[in-house]
């Protein structure tokens, strides 16, 4: 599946200094499983984490924290990151959306197979 095939190094930014980095993520179907969710009907309502079959479950997680969407990992069980409102957490995946089709594009693949957020 070509999703599985399209990876990269994930890093989570906070006040201009990296504070989570993990290689060989797969970007592409990070992007695919973050677009459907924010189409879901649930959506701002319920929590993710990446299902796939090439990273550990639970690798990637947004969950709301009652004070704000936070990201996280089982790798890294102790950190989240600060609180964000909905709009922010949906504007940075837009994002990072863009940021895989560009990635995805000057590999001379067509990102179509990625949903739009």
């Amino acid at each position: 599946m070509l999703l599985l095939d399209i990876e990269a190094e994930l890093s989570i930014w906070e006040q201009g200094r990296a504070v989570w980095s993990e290689e060989q993520i797969p970007v592409a179907e990070l992007a695919y499983h973050l677009a459907l969710w924010l189409q879901s009907p649930d959506a701002g309502h319920e929590d993710f984490e990446l299902d796939s079959m090439q990273a550990e479950e639970g690798m990637i997680r947004v969950v709301n924290s009652g004070q704000g969407w936070q990201i996280g990992s089982i790798l890294t069980p102790a950190f989240w990151t600060t609180p964000v409102s909905w709009d922010v957490l949906v504007s940075e995946i837009k994002h990072f959306d863009r940021t895989v089709r560009e990635g995805v594009t000057a590999m001379g693949i067509d990102p179509a197979f990625i949903p739009e957020p």
